[in-house]
């Protein structure tokens, strides 16, 4: 598992390559597309494993407004740190501390059937099963919440409406360039892209092939 330094917040580079600027924001219909790759569908769970998974959910965070659910393991050693999450994360972010993986799922049920939140994470040690995973997809459809799992490779649960693996990609001096691929999608198509993300904003620059 990463150290809990790589949950802070990277530190601005500015010396890619040839880029593109895209910025992600809220639209009226956040469904992923080819406007806004990155953006959750709204009221299902999704997926992320790879070393990067908790860097692609830090950016989640700015993506969603209102209060913030992470549920995590209380044996699990790293863990979002305050003073590392982007600017207006802290002040939004519950941490829900479970003792089992049961206590996890359930915690993780209730969250997302909750109209309160705008995003819950949450990172199960185990895979899940198929009926758990439906049971995820009907609590966030009933409280028209937007969940996000973080998992290890090969525990993706077929309920999942998409799944990202994230990883880090070396570049010129920079350690906040990250590759996202999307291979599974529901309801689109899938990809990948290759982008710079500082950490500070809800912005995030496209690399070029140019500039790989």
């Amino acid at each position: 598992m990463p150290p809990a330094s790589q949950l802070q917040r990277p530190q601005p580079d500015g010396r890619l390559g040839p880029s593109r600027r895209v910025i992600v924001k809220i639209l009226p219909d956040p469904a992923i597309g080819p406007g806004a790759p990155f953006l959750l569908a709204p009221a299902r769970v999704h997926e992320a494993e790879g070393e990067g998974r908790r860097t692609f959910a830090l950016f989640q965070t700015l993506q969603h407004a209102g209060p913030l659910f992470w549920v995590l393991s209380q044996h699990q050693a790293s863990r979002p740190m305050p003073r590392g999450l982007p600017p207006g994360v802290a002040e939004r972010l519950h941490i829900v501390e479970a003792r089992s993986e049961t206590d996890l799922l359930w915690a993780t049920e209730e969250a997302l059937r909750s109209p309160v939140p705008g995003l819950v994470i949450a990172e199960p040690a185990k895979p899940l099963s198929l009926t758990a995973g439906r049971r995820l997809q009907l609590a966030a459809e009933a409280g028209q919440t937007t969940g996000l799992l973080l998992i290890h490779a090969g525990q993706g649960s077929n309920a999942a409406e998409t799944r990202w693996k994230c990883d880090l990609v070396a570049g010129p001096s920079d350690s906040t360039r990250h590759r996202w691929n999307l291979n599974k999608n529901k309801k689109g198509t899938s990809g990948f892209w290759t982008l710079h993300w500082d950490g500070t904003t809800a912005a995030c620059h496209m690399v070029s092939e140019t500039g790989e």
